[in-house]
Order: structure tokens, then C-alpha cells, then sequence
């Protein structure tokens, strides 16, 4: 079992508890076509993915395709509600202060999304230069995908085995499982829901925490019981 020598945190769900806005965002958009989406039947469905996907998979059940500039519409509602009311998760900025090493963002959210929310929080100091977003780095698959994962890897020069992933959604388990680093799986945000820690421990987490300040416990025995992980 390897030492832990890179933290690797999701951001929406993980350090900032925004995926129940962005769910809100959504769903009222989706009702203009005749979805009928609740907001946790969508957090459920599709917390974790794009909004793409998102797009991709509710045209294909509605059986009509949504406006040119619905995406546009979509990423400036979310943008001002984000900036209006997103908060940290709570001990966000705690456990950042109980453990040495280092650490970056890894998200499929947009670089102005992920701006816009880590610096409300006060976080975005705390990470950057080392903010990751798949839409905005060339050649590299957003989640479940492992690339983004590997991608941060590289840069800090490290062998993924070396990394620990904090993740709230399964396609984020998936892909750091797929990158063969660990994972501990988060339910302490507010779009947590039934079935969520089943779901990420199927998907591969190897335990899931509902308050960050036990991360630091996690991480110091990571390299406790080597030739037992």
C-alpha cells in the first residue's frame, strides 16, 4: 500500500456543496421541453456528468432536440446562481489545514464554473495553480474516463497508486479506480441522498465519509499496511 503523496478532490458535491443548485438550474430548464424531473430524481440520475450528457440523454427520452443556445442559457443561470448562493461544504477549509500533502481539483466542470465557485468559498488560493477541468484541457476525457486523473498524476510527478481521490459521484469513483488510484468516496454534502454510499462503494470506493475532517485519519494510514491493500 503506498504512501500517500497527492490528494485529488472533485469540486461540485465535494468541497463545494452545489450540486443541489445546479440540479435546481437544470430540471427548471428541462420543464420548458416537458421533463418532468424532480430535483433529486435528477441529482440521482445524473449528479457527476455533463451537461452534455445531460442534454444528450433527456433529448433522446423527450424526442426533441432542445434550442442552439440552450446550453449557453443553461451555464449563465448556473454561473449567477452560483455566484448569489454557492457555499464550501462544511470543513472544506479545515481539512485542508490537518494534512501536508500536496493537493489539487480535478473536475469535468468548465474553468469559469470552477472559478466562480472555489473563489466565493475563499478556495481558489488554496489550489490554484492546480485547478484541473477536463473541458478545458486538450486530449483529456471527462469522467468516468480516467485521463484527468492521470493527467494530475503527471503533473505532480507522481504514480497514480501514490494519489488518493475524494469523490462524491460514481462516474468520479469510476474514473480514479480506472486511473488506479484510491478512493474515498463523500456523502456529506446536501445532494447526498438513499442508496448514495452503496452506490459509491459498488463503484469502487474504498470507504465513504459523510464529514471531511476524517479524511486526515484515511490519508495517515494509507502506507501503514503495505502488503495488505
Amino acid at each position: 500500500m503506498a504512501d500517500c503523496e497527492l490528494v485529488i478532490f472533485d469540486c461540485d458535491g465535494t468541497l463545494m456543496d452545489s450540486e443541489v443548485i445546479a440540479a435546481e438550474v437544470e430540471t427548471d430548464m428541462l420543464r420548458e421541453y416537458g421533463a418532468t424531473l424532480t430535483t433529486q430524481e435528477f441529482i440521482e440520475r445524473f449528479a457527476g456528468t455533463s451537461s452534455f450528457h445531460v442534454k444528450a440523454v433527456m433529448e433522446e427520452e423527450l424526442g426533441r432536440h432542445f434550442p442552439d443556445d440552450h446550453k449557453t442559457k443553461v451555464d449563465q443561470a448556473m454561473l449567477e446562481r452560483l455566484w448569489r448562493e454557492v457555499k464550501a461544504v462544511d470543513g472544506a477549509h479545515g481539512v485542508l489545514d490537518a494534512f501536508d500533502q500536496p493537493r489539487c481539483v480535478c473536475s469535468n466542470a468548465a474553468m469559469e464554473k470552477l472559478k466562480v465557485e472555489l473563489s466565493r468559498a475563499e478556495l481558489w488560493d488554496r489550489f490554484r495553480p492546480y485547478v484541473f477541468s477536463a473541458k478545458d484541457l486538450d486530449g483529456v476525457e471527462q469522467k468516468p474516463a480516467p485521463d484527468l486523473f492521470l493527467y494530475a498524476a503527471k503533473e505532480f510527478g507522481v504514480q497514480p497508486q501514490a494519489c488518493l481521490v475524494v469523490e462524491d459521484s460514481v462516474p468520479g469513483v469510476q474514473g480514479a479506480v480506472a486511473a488506479g488510484m484510491r478512493v474515498v468516496g463523500f456523502t456529506g454534502a446536501s445532494h447526498t441522498y438513499p442508496g448514495h454510499a452503496d452506490a459509491l462503494t459498488d463503484a469502487g470506493a474504498e470507504t465513504v465519509i459523510r464529514k471531511l475532517s476524517d479524511l486526515p485519519a484515511f490519508i495517515a494510514i494509507m502506507g501503514a499496511w503495505d502488503g495488505l491493500g
